[in-house]
């Protein structure tokens, strides 16, 4: 049964993207702990990051970093942090959020419910800076 990451990035459930390469996906958290968190996902469904082929990882944190440099333009964050729990969503993935402090990194504190339009004009915000810095994702 594919995970709701698989459903994402294949468009059967919705998703607000910001990247898309043939590697992976980066789409805005439903339950964001602050504005423009985002998910770095390989296209790839493995549970464990640490059974994911070296090169994935690597591309991974390659696109992290280039989500969280629009994240700081975006939004101006005291820094931007990233995080691998993998207990939500059997399906690899990294949080990259925009912090003002170390409670921005605490998934407890996330929103249960988001506003779809608010969420739509964040990503569009985020996919702005991203292009911004010399990108183009593949959506």
């Amino acid at each position: 049964m594919s995970s709701v990451f698989t459903k994402i990035i294949n468009s059967d459930l919705p998703g607000y993207f910001v990247w898309r390469d043939e590697v992976c996906v980066s789409f805005l958290s439903i339950n964001p702990v602050s504005p423009g968190h985002a998910l770095i996902v390989p296209v790839m469904e493995i549970d464990h990051w640490l059974d994911l082929p070296h090169e994935v990882n690597s591309h991974l944190m390659h696109v992290a970093q280039i989500v969280g440099l629009a994240q700081m333009a975006a939004f101006n964050p005291s820094r931007v942090g990233m995080l691998i729990a993998g207990l939500e969503v059997p399906h690899t993935h990294l949080h990259v959020i925009p912090m003002q402090g170390m409670g921005d990194l605490d998934l407890s504190r996330a929103e249960v419910s988001v506003d779809h339009t608010a969420l739509a004009a964040t990503a569009e915000k985020l996919l702005s800076a991203i292009v911004r810095n010399g990108h183009t994702p593949e959506l």
